[in-house]
């Protein structure tokens, strides 16, 4: 069987940076497991990983644009302090949820802080990085009717929604 769309594929990885720095690694835990197609993880590695077979092994190396995206400067912004309602510090480096726009939940991440002032970026951490997978393809397998419409795989305990 070949990794298509509404496979269930696990795979080990190892994420490295262009200076060979591993950044996430699945190696010595469970495999990564996601549904072919529906967007669970980065376009660049999914497309790469369209017909290959258990077993097999590859190394990628994902653009921006087929990652995490660009970085964006419009994405960092400064906040009055009052939006960290009931924290009582805060520091560059500490990540918070905080709805998007179009009303999403999404990770800010503090920048610096200068008085009341606090510099957020909503910026994904690895957004405008060349991404270096080494991949190994454990498993796939046909996704059940359940994974397909929630969108991912479910584990051997299955979840409620």
């Amino acid at each position: 069987m070949s990794i298509a769309a509404d496979k269930v594929v696990s795979i080990e990885y190892t994420l490295t940076d262009d200076d060979g720095d591993v950044l996430d690694t699945s190696v010595g835990e469970a495999p990564l497991v996601y549904l072919h197609g529906a967007d669970n993880i980065v376009p660049g590695l999914e497309q790469a990983l369209e017909g290959k077979v258990a077993g097999d092994e590859l190394k990628v190396v994902i653009e921006p644009e087929d990652g995490y995206g660009e970085y964006l400067a419009e994405l960092v912004s400064t906040v009055d302090r009052e939006m960290f309602e009931g924290i009582d510090e805060i520091e560059a480096g500490m990540e918070f949820h905080a709805e998007a726009p179009d009303g999403e939940s999404q990770i800010v991440t503090v920048r610096g802080v200068d008085g009341d002032e606090v510099t957020i970026d909503a910026n994904h951490p690895l957004a405008g990085q060349r991404l270096h997978f080494a991949v190994k393809i454990v498993d796939i397998r046909d996704a059940s009717e359940d994974e397909l419409a929630h969108g991912h795989p479910h584990g051997d305990d299955d979840h409620e929604h």
